[in-house]
This record gives structure tokens, C-alpha cells and sequence, in this order.
């Protein structure tokens, strides 16, 4: 069975703003099969970034949605009180999925509950904290 690895919205901006394959990128660090997934909240979000964002930021985030077709897209319930991160934390910790993205706040979150991170480093590399 192949590894979910959960996409934060910012983690599919790197492809337009530092031209990397994120999909390759990933599959040479986890040296595995993976199912790219994102969480219908974080779709919405970049579809908000797309549509209210500021030009240069809506060409990026419209970039990511094309990205986002090639992910396995999974439809979850967000609370009134709940951000986005919240519930990618919530599902990371419930699936014990490996979490990728850039946020650094949402990154020391993902550590204190001990999920995976894939994050971007020197801005020409992925790497990964934690174990899988």
C-alpha cells in the first residue's frame, strides 16, 4: 500500500515559485510508492488564493490547482473553530500520515505531535524531519 503524504496549499506553490517537481522530488526522498493527498479545506483554500489573492500570488495558486489534480482529493468536515491547519494536524495524527509543506509554524505543531514534515530546504531541496 503506498504512503499517504498530506499537501499543505503552500507546499504546491514551491513548483512556481522555485521550480521544482514536488511529485519527483518526493518520490526520490521517500524512496517509495506515494499517494500525494490533499484535504478538500486546503483545496478551498488555494481556490479563495486564486480568486482574492493578489495577481502574482493568483498565478501561483492556479499553478497548484493543476498540481492539486494529480492528488488523491479527500473531502474532510472543518469545524467553525478549526483553521486549516488544525484540521491537516487532526487528519495527519488519524492516518499517522507524513505531512508536506513550508508553513513553519504549522511544521513545529506537526513536531510536537510527532508527524513526519516534508518541507523545502535551501530552496532547491526537499527534506524530510522526523521518521516515517
Amino acid at each position: 500500500m503506498a504512503l499517504k503524504v498530506i499537501l499543505d496549499s503552500n507546499f504546491l506553490l514551491i513548483p512556481s515559485q522555485f521550480k521544482i517537481d514536488i511529485f519527483e522530488s518526493m518520490m526520490n526522498l521517500l524512496n517509495q510508492r506515494y499517494e500525494p493527498t490533499i484535504l478538500s479545506s486546503t483545496l478551498h483554500e488555494l481556490q479563495t488564493i486564486g480568486e482574492k489573492g493578489p495577481p502574482k500570488l493568483r498565478k501561483q495558486a492556479q499553478i497548484a490547482l493543476k498540481l492539486a489534480e494529480r492528488c488523491q482529493m479527500v473531502k474532510v468536515e472543518r469545524s467553525k473553530d478549526e483553521t486549516n491547519d488544525d484540521v491537516i494536524i487532526r487528519i495527519a495524527v488519524e492516518w499517522r500520515s507524513p505531512v508536506a509543506t513550508s508553513d513553519r509554524e504549522l511544521r513545529k505543531r506537526l513536531r510536537n505531535q510527532n508527524i513526519p514534515v516534508i518541507f523545502l530546504r535551501g530552496k532547491n531541496r526537499l527534506e524530510l524531519e522526523g521518521a516515517l
